[in-house]
């Protein structure tokens, strides 16, 4: 050994650094700059590879340097990558540096994500950084460090710059306690991943790594991980859980290689670091087509209107040819509904199996299409590559009101319905911003609030002026949500941004097998985790509407329906019962019961009886008011004589508050579980519940007397 190397002892205060890095980033270079010492040079055992050690001291630490051979990608496929491999994986070692070349990060980064995965301290060496400089390259270190969790400093080998600020940030780095990178992979390989790691806590295997590690390298078929696990016995179920997880992701790749899949993945994220972190005051090379496509899609300008003008598009196949099914489905449980009725000879047997669970059922099923065409939309939108896109293109005007770009995602899919919008919020990896997203879609109106809206506005407008009145609700809504997310974002939710890295896969066509298996399964999801929720909801509604029973009242009505003298008048008989055994019920006696505190907001105790049964479902609203104006449960919001009803007994203010009531209020009680599973507890219901009411209650309140005001 050479004399000018000063030997390391084995201290508290030691540190051992594996470096790391593809070929050519001057790795070499970089520890003569760190030590200004001479390199202990031999050969990694049992192979011909030459290993580099440096010893030196930095204020009271003792540094032990390895230069591990240039590698391309985490790999063992040759010698040196798989010295690299192995010394990184079965070698004891404090930290990691990686060195990155600064005028070619794209490609490094292929090399850094992997190692990312390892869920090892790392800290990131921007080496060149003096040259880069000079090709007009510009890299936002410190908002890279935010993205990746990672310290990533600045330095030169050549001119020694930021050589102090690299050996700082391994102390700090290795003094702090250990957190997660933020690697983020797409939805599906999250997903994925999920489903291991709460297989491997719930059987509680014994992992040298954390079980995320060891999700990422039994999907990415690591052998020596698959060896490992082989001999235990919960090998057995894990097996055909990898198959299903390697199945989904390769789909979503439109591919059968799970390694080329992962490689698009990790450039995907890669693309996604630079579009943030890089400036670049020249074009390098020639722009490819995905470039020429983000030129118009992602444009300054013209990015937005066409994204509005896709969300447009998308909406208008979900309603009008959504509408068509709907149609046959109403009718199927119609007839399927009096088919059942006429073989139950009991009146409350029958009024239970009909009106209340085919009814409830036939509730979710209803909007399947709708819900179906929706998830279509959005599955070839993403399986394009635009979301990701968009998701850029939105962050800069989303920071503004708190949230992050991607939670666009999720609120937009809430326009559609609540139940999938919250489940899509999982995309967002920070637990606040997706505790903030989740809080805000409920001010996006779901269709089944449509119903209501075109009731209030034809009863209160022209046909002409309806649909401006609707796209008014509906923007509202939105704006409302988003200036809700910044006073959260300032008190509930205060705290410093955490950005992470939003993916830019590349541009491809659609795959027609992965949009099948997307809409299959999430519309699948939607009827297993709504339809008993609502169907449950319907029962619980229809027994506090009938009961208790009025033998009297009943008797009553039957003689006047019975001595009725043609269809009609037996018709309003009939809706005139409904109305009073209704308003006798135990919802009815809620409704009186609440009357007093909604009185502020103009409303009557019907109004009070048919926000109360939104709550099970918001579809529901139009019926109750059907019933409650004796016109029959059957009405819906084209009803003419509901709208001359309520524009006659309801006041234009009073209208107001109760449209503002319906934006804003607690969603259905099948979105509210949902929102539950998907915030983390049930403490967090009761969070929602207490926002919605207040805010809803507080807007109301202003809605009807600023109404009043300019009505004179």
């Amino acid at each position: 050994m050479s004399k000018d190397i000063k030997v390391c002892p084995l201290t508290a205060k030691h540190i051992r650094v594996a470096l790391v890095g593809q070929p050519n980033v001057g790795k070499s270079m970089l520890i003569n700059s760190i030590s200004n010492a001479k390199l202990h040079v031999g050969n990694f055992t049992g192979v011909t590879v030459e290993k580099s050690e440096v010893l030196f001291d930095y204020k009271d630490y003792h540094f032990t340097i390895v230069d591990l051979p240039g590698t391309y990608a985490f790999t063992d496929y040759t010698i040196e990558e798989r010295v690299t491999h192995d010394y990184l994986c079965a070698e004891s070692y404090d930290l990691i540096i990686n060195v990155v070349d600064s005028t070619n990060l794209e490609k490094n980064l292929q090399l850094t994500s992997e190692l990312m995965s390892m869920n090892k301290n790392i800290v990131i060496a921007l080496n060149m950084s003096d040259e880069a400089l000079k090709e007009g390259i510009e890299i936002d270190n410190e908002f890279m460090s935010q993205l990746l969790g990672i310290p990533c400093v600045k330095v030169s080998a050549v001119t020694k710059e930021g050589i102090a600020d690299l050996l700082e940030a391994l102390i700090v780095q290795h003094e702090a306690p250990k957190h997660d990178t933020k690697l983020v992979f797409s939805e599906a390989v999250e997903e994925e991943i999920s489903v291991i790691v709460e297989y491997l806590k719930k059987h509680k295997y014994d992992a040298a790594n954390s079980y995320r590690n060891v999700a990422i390298n039994l999907l990415k078929n690591n052998k020596k991980t698959y060896i490992k696990i082989h001999d235990n016995p919960i090998w057995t179920e894990l097996q055909p859980i990898l198959i299903e997880a390697s199945k989904h992701i390769e789909l979503h790749h439109n591919s059968d290689d799970i390694r080329e899949a992962f490689a698009e993945e990790y450039a995907s994220f890669n693309k996604g670091v630079v579009a943030e972190v890089l400036k670049q005051e020249k074009e390098p090379y020639k722009k490819t087509v995905t470039d020429k496509i983000d030129s118009l899609l992602i444009h300054q300008f013209f990015g937005i209107p066409i994204f509005l003008f896709f969300m447009w598009a998308l909406f208008q196949l979900t309603f009008e040819i959504g509408s068509i099914p709907m149609e046959w489905i109403d009718g199927f449980f119609g007839w399927f509904g009096d088919a059942v009725g006429a073989t139950i000879a009991n009146d409350a047997v029958r009024s239970l199996v009909v009106d209340g669970i085919i009814a409830g059922v036939g509730a979710v099923v209803l909007f399947v299409p709708n819900i179906a065409i929706l998830f279509m939309g959005i599955a070839l939108l993403e399986s394009t590559g635009y979301m990701s896109r968009v998701a850029f293109l939105l962050d800069g005007f989303f920071h503004k009101f708190g949230l992050h770009g991607q939670s666009f995602i999720p609120l937009v899919t809430g326009f559609g319905c609540s139940i999938p919008a919250y489940m899509s919020a999982r995309i967002l990896k920070n637990d606040r911003d997706r505790l903030l997203t989740l809080f805000i879609i409920g001010f996006m109106s779901c269709g089944a609030r449509l119903p209501v809206y075109v009731l209030f506005a034809g009863a209160f407008f022209s046909e002409s002026m309806a649909g401006n009145v609707l796209f008014g609700i509906y923007i509202t809504g939105a704006m409302l949500g988003l200036f809700a997310a910044k006073i959260l974002k300032m008190t509930a939710f205060k705290g410093v941004d955490e950005p992470f890295v939003m993916e830019m896969p590349k541009y491809r066509l659609p795959s027609l097998k992965l949009i099948w298996h997307t809409v299959v399964t999430k519309t699948l999801m939607y009827l297993k985790k709504a339809g008993t929720f609502i169907a449950a909801a319907s029962i619980l509604i229809w027994f506090l509407s009938n009961y208790p029973h009025n033998a009297e009242l009943e008797e009553r009505y039957a003689l006047k329906i019975e001595n009725a003298i043609n269809k009609e008048e037996k018709q309003h008989f009939s809706n005139k019962f409904l109305e009073e055994n209704l308003e006798q019920s135990y919802l009815g006696q809620i409704g009186k019961f609440s009357e007093p505190v909604f009185a502020p907001l103009g409303f009557d105790w019907k109004l009070s009886v048919a926000l109360q049964t939104g709550l099970a479902a918001k579809e529901v609203v139009v019926s109750t008011l059907g019933v409650l104006y004796a016109l029959g449960a059957d009405v819906d919001e084209e009803s003419r004589s509901l709208k001359d009803i309520i524009s006659k007994n309801i006041s234009f203010p009073s209208a107001v508050a109760f449209i503002v009531v319906v934006m804003i209020y607690l969603p259905c009680l099948a979105a509210s579980v949902v929102f539950t599973r998907e915030a983390g507890g049930i403490k967090y219901f009761f969070y929602l519940l207490a926002f919605t009411s207040l805010v809803a209650y507080s807007l109301a309140f202003i809605a009807f007397n600023v109404t009043s005001m300019i009505q004179g």
